[in-house]
């Protein structure tokens, strides 16, 4: 047999060919790696010595799926389906191949990993590796005849499950569904695959009666499979709006599981193709792929992070208490600072409060918890104690003074190494870091709440924020699971200005006689915001909002002017959930529209003579988009960020911008650049100068260009 491949190493044992998969760094199925894979399977099925065949990985992966950069690239269906046949090719050929072949899953099994897996007659799992078909997660659907031989193994519910949640399994219960047919420790899954093999050759295993293709006994009758796709239609149509995958996905298996198998992964490839050349796929490939570059910038490309392992964290109020329970969970000893021992006690009740989801899914026990408290977990009212830790996060009150009187007696306590991290979510952490001897050391770490569950972690460099420190908050940032988005410093710094643009539309559209419904609506159910702009505002406060809207015109200049109609709104005082009204009243068993807020608006429309109108959802999404757009290229052109990668992903981690739109500047760019520009040139004629468009703006729709190049 030839052994010279790159990606896969062989082994003859006693007539079993051993073929260890190695294409670093997850055994992506790249197409070099898939053409070396399909030839050296080949040339095992037909080598005669050969009696048995054994499909394994090297290190922590069997097969993680498709290189998704590849598909990326992608932009025409039908060459790549005819390219995907050919897989279906290969994985038929493992299967109606003549010998057995075993699939010693040493670790992820993942997309086109557990496919192929799934064409294999035996497999054995070592304990505790992960399996899933994840494709639903990228816009896309198994393509490999994942729809059509995961049903027949385990079931359509399990199936069906697995492929629209896109959720891993441990080899545990993948045994236990009857997708694993063995576990093994896994020092010793090598020699339970080759004590398989040797079943299979002396005859106590046969091949031919384990095709997963030709098993019926686990699907339902017709009638069944009727039912049972009616319910899961109906469980997925409200969850999976815009989002097409999921419903190809039930086509697949809807119109397949028939016993012309060919027809059924013919089709299910015609749909992966359809899908891939999608925008919903592009986008949502996009984002995965800005997720794992985010934080990787050139300033700090071959720097040494430092790797704190003792963290302060100064306040335990919700924001305090959430980071504390990152720390705990990364691993980290933690030492929480409060203003008081009756703070304290607060605090600690806040953090195990934290947990209760992990207790209430049965991951952790009280017992635990107390126990991990313990270790791992200590607090004082004296600064001095911060003495010996890596590393200070503070999130106490929301004033300068306050914030630059601690951090000064910190310098005096911690090493002059230690990095000090603020969780400001408003004040310029440039004129914070004034007072200290080494700005430098001084970075925002702007978490999002609840923090423990918030994916996103903004890190704000102020202006003299060193690239030691920044370097060393990104690998911090990863520690603890969380997405790093690196932006300089300014007013709103990246994320709560752009979440302002976007929403900041709302008053010009109320003030023209739009109803507050029809934005709400518009927004939500028609362009996929987790909340609408009044749903928002009362839940962060109308009046705090308000205030930084101020800050903005200050800082910023007259084109953040505040509107009358939001002065008018403010100066009511239903400041939203806190003070029980808002846009909405909240005194009852659900919020509904604040009759007060309501005679605030009509009084206004009254006295400058303007009639209530309706609007269309695309007016009032282009209106409210338009003006995202332009505040994302203002900032651009202020410096406060530059990869619109990063501020589209920020936008997704951090608000929940549907993942299915790309993100704001993906958005822009489906849009296109000159009818952007158009639309704020309208917006300005006739709502005035916060609509003007950004010279960035119109030199990109006159040039033609985009924010992202790979279109």
């Amino acid at each position: 047999m030839k052994t010279d491949y790159r990606t896969v190493q062989i082994e003859l044992k006693d007539g079993v060919a051993i073929l260890r998969m190695d294409n670093p760094p997850v055994n992506q199925m790249s197409e070099h790696f898939i053409l070396e894979l399909q030839e050296a399977t080949r040339q095992a099925l037909a080598e005669a010595e050969v009696k048995v065949v054994i499909l394994t990985g090297v290190g922590k992966n069997f097969v993680a799926g498709a290189d998704v950069t590849q598909l990326l690239t992608v932009k025409q269906a039908a060459p790549f389906v005819e390219k995907l046949m050919t897989v279906h090719e290969w994985f038929n050929a493992i299967e109606q191949g003549g010998k057995p072949v075993i699939a010693a899953l040493n670790g992820n099994c993942l997309g086109g990993g557990l496919e192929m897996a799934m064409a294999c007659h035996y497999r054995v799992a070592a304990a505790g590796v992960s399996l899933g078909l994840p494709e639903v997660k990228l816009g896309l659907i198994p393509g490999s005849a994942g729809t059509q031989r995961l049903p027949r193994l385990i079931g359509l519910p399990n199936a069906m499950d697995l492929m629209l949640s896109g959720k891993f399994i441990k080899a545990e219960k993948a045994w236990s569904y009857g997708l694993v047919d063995e576990l093994a420790p896994p020092e010793k899954l090598m020699d339970i695959a080759l004590a398989a093999a040797e079943k299979f050759k002396r005859g106590l295993l046969s091949h031919k009666t384990r095709l997963a293709s030709r098993r019926f006994d686990r699907l339902p009758s017709a009638s069944e499979k009727k039912n049972q796709i009616a319910f899961i239609k109906a469980q997925t149509a409200p969850k999976a709006k815009g989002y097409p995958a999921p419903f190809a996905i039930i086509e697949a298996v809807e119109k397949g599981l028939t016993t012309d198998f060919q027809a059924d992964i013919a089709r299910e490839a015609q749909l992966f193709g359809q899908l891939l050349v999608g925008e919903v796929a592009k986008n949502l490939i996009s984002t995965f792929l800005n997720e794992r570059a985010a934080g990787r910038l050139p300033r700090i490309k071959g720097l040494t992070p430092a790797k704190p392992r003792k963290v302060a964290m100064l306040g335990g109020g919700v924001m305090g208490s959430g980071i504390v329970h990152l720390l705990l969970a990364g691993g980290f000893d933690a030492v929480l600072w409060e203003i008081n021992d009756q703070a304290v006690e607060k605090a600690l009740a806040a953090i195990k409060k934290t947990f209760a989801y992990q207790i209430k899914t049965k991951k952790l026990t009280p017992e635990k918890l107390d126990a991990l408290l313990a270790a791992k977990l200590t607090t004082t009212t004296d600064l001095a104690e911060l003495k010996d830790v890596d590393l200070v996060i503070e999130a106490v009150l929301e004033n300068m003074k306050v914030k630059q009187d601690i951090w000064k007696k910190l310098e005096g306590v911690c090493r002059p190494e230690v990095i000090f991290g603020t969780n400001t979510s408003a004040l310029p952490i440039t004129e914070m870091a004034s007072i200290l001897s080494d700005p430098g050391r001084m970075i925002g770490l702007h978490f999002f709440n609840p923090a423990e569950r918030m994916p996103l972690l903004e890190i704000i460099c102020a202006k003299q924020t060193s690239d030691q420190t920044l370097a060393t908050s990104v690998d911090f940032g990863r520690a603890i699971k969380k997405v790093p988005v690196v932006v300089n410093d300014g007013p709103g710094f990246y994320v709560s200005r752009q979440l302002g643009g976007l929403m900041g539309g709302s008053v010009f559209l109320l003030a023209d006689g739009v109803s507050g419904e029809a934005i709400e609506k518009a927004m939500m159910a028609d362009f996929g915001m987790p909340m609408g702009p009044a749903t928002l505002a009362d839940l962060t406060g109308i009046d705090i909002n308000y205030h930084v809207n101020q800050t903005f015109a200050r800082e910023l200049g007259p084109r953040y002017a505040v509107h009358p109609l939001t002065e008018a709104i403010y100066q009511l005082g239903d400041y939203g959930r806190k003070t029980g009204r808002g846009s909405f009243d909240y005194s009852g068993p659900k919020p509904v529209p604040n009759p007060r807020v309501a005679a605030v608006v009509a009084d206004y429309l009254k006295q400058h003579n303007v009639a209530p109108r309706e609007a269309s959802s695309q007016e009032i999404i282009d209106l409210m988009l338009g003006l995202a757009i332009n505040e994302a290229a203002l900032m651009m052109e202020e410096g406060i960020c530059d990869r619109p990668a990063d501020m589209d992903l920020a936008m997704i981690m951090g608000t929940g911008f549907p993942p299915y739109r790309g993100g704001i500047l993906r958005y822009a760019d489906q849009w296109g650049l000159k009818n952007v520009y158009q639309t704020l040139v309208a917006l300005e004629a006739k709502y005035g100068p916060r609509f003007a468009p950004a010279k960035l703006i119109k030199d990109m729709a006159e040039s033609g260009r985009t924010f992202y190049q790979d279109r």
